[in-house]
């Protein structure tokens, strides 16, 4: 009902305020309309004024009985007040702070793994094949 009734309230609204915009301060509201001819075929200057001064009277009324009936509608209705302080958790937990195994103690339970070195007579190196130099 309320959301029906605040749709009626805004397009009531949007309705009055292009109405009012539509008015001139002269007699001749709504000579512009329909190519000049349109609306002064079937009102004079003077209905013409008449009919735009009704409209604006009837749709203003509507707007405030759909006011008064918001305001009554909703006076009623109590709406838990939504906060961020109220939907988190009351208890705070301390966060877990990861442990850092410690670089002395790490090597001396568990030693480094090693990895043999190739070893090379020194026959080998004087076999090596030697290059010749420019002369």
């Amino acid at each position: 009902m309320g959301s029906v009734l605040l749709v009626i309230h805004l397009m009531v609204a949007l309705l009055l305020v292009i109405l009012i915009l539509m008015q001139r301060n002269s007699g001749n509201a709504l000579s512009g309309l329909g190519g000049g001819n349109g609306a002064d075929s079937f009102l004079s200057a003077r209905g013409k004024g008449n009919l735009m001064t009704r409209t604006t009277a009837i749709l203003a009324t509507i707007f405030f009985i759909t006011s008064i009936l918001l305001s009554l509608y909703y006076k009623g209705e109590t709406r838990k007040p939504e906060s961020i302080t109220d939907v988190a958790p009351l208890v705070q937990t301390e966060p877990t702070v990861p442990t850092v195994p410690d670089a002395a103690a790490n090597t001396a339970e568990t030693p480094a793994p090693t990895t043999p070195m190739p070893t090379t007579p020194a026959a080998d190196t004087a076999a090596a094949p030697t290059v010749p130099t420019a002369e």
